[in-house]
């Protein structure tokens, strides 16, 4: 992994191999606030799913090392409950060469799950977790509902459809305030829309795939584009890292 630069000549900083602590600070949550950062991979040409309607299939093993680097980092993953099923979402887990890092933090081994669901349609491996987070409106099916508290932590964030900002809300009151949200594109849109999102992880695959692929956002056109500013260009292998950070927030947190 090495740190782009632009211009005719880099400087020899700029070509060296980032050690896996090197990558951690850049990537580092800020200490003083709660933060959402949301990751995605997609092609050069925007495909956020390969055909198999997975993110996996155009992953690879240096993304796949970021994104288990931004879970050692982060408090609870967040995702959207179509998503944890077509990823075939189960408990997180930390590859053993992060493990440090956490216990450096005074993480817990592993972070929690917390999954978005109105209809309470989740992976039964999430449920093996009494830390999986079920994030869901009032509206839901009460005897679902009810057989999912015995198992797992239940939020209730909105009335009829889960309110996003009570479902951030629901997070930081758990104490759980890195938050690393996985997707998908329409839990991002909507978290962009209410102006939730502080950063922005994205992975440019090597690429080109064509066809009807889904973006990384997917939902109404926001009332005004939300800017951004880069805040970290990486690659490795022909993937390129992209760190981004929204308008409120021009600085790298630290």
């Amino acid at each position: 992994m090495r740190i782009l630069t632009t211009g005719p000549a880099e400087p020899t900083s700029a070509t060296a191999e980032l050690t896996d602590a090197e990558l951690a600070e850049i990537y580092r949550y800020p200490a003083d606030r709660t933060w959402l950062r949301v990751n995605f991979v997609s092609s050069v040409d925007g495909a956020a799913q390969g055909p198999d309607g997975r993110s996996g299939t155009i992953s690879g093993r240096p993304d796949r090392h970021v994104l288990a680097l931004l879970r050692a980092l982060c408090d609870v993953v967040l995702v959207g409950a179509g998503t944890a099923r077509a990823e075939r979402y189960g408990p997180a887990t930390i590859r053993p060469a992060f493990t440090a890092l956490r216990e450096k933090l005074g993480l817990a081994p592993t972070p929690p799950i917390a999954v978005v669901s109105h209809s309470l349609d989740l992976p039964d491996k999430l449920l093996a977790d009494p830390r999986t987070v079920v994030i869901t409106s009032r509206a839901c099916s009460p005897e679902r509902r009810a057989a999912l508290e015995g198992r797992v932590d239940v939020a209730i964030a909105g009335e009829f459809e889960v309110d996003v900002t009570e479902a951030v809300a629901a997070l930081t009151e758990r104490g759980y305030r890195r938050i690393l949200s996985e997707g998908g594109p329409s839990l991002f849109a909507e978290l962009l829309a209410r102006s939730l999102v502080d950063e922005v992880c994205l992975t440019q695959s090597p690429e080109l795939l064509a066809g009807p692929a889904m973006r990384i956002t997917h939902g109404p056109l926001l009332a005004e584009p939300t800017r951004l500013t880069l805040a970290a260009l990486l690659e490795e292998d022909g993937f390129v890292f992209q760190r981004w950070l929204t308008g409120s927030h021009r600085e790298t947190p630290g």
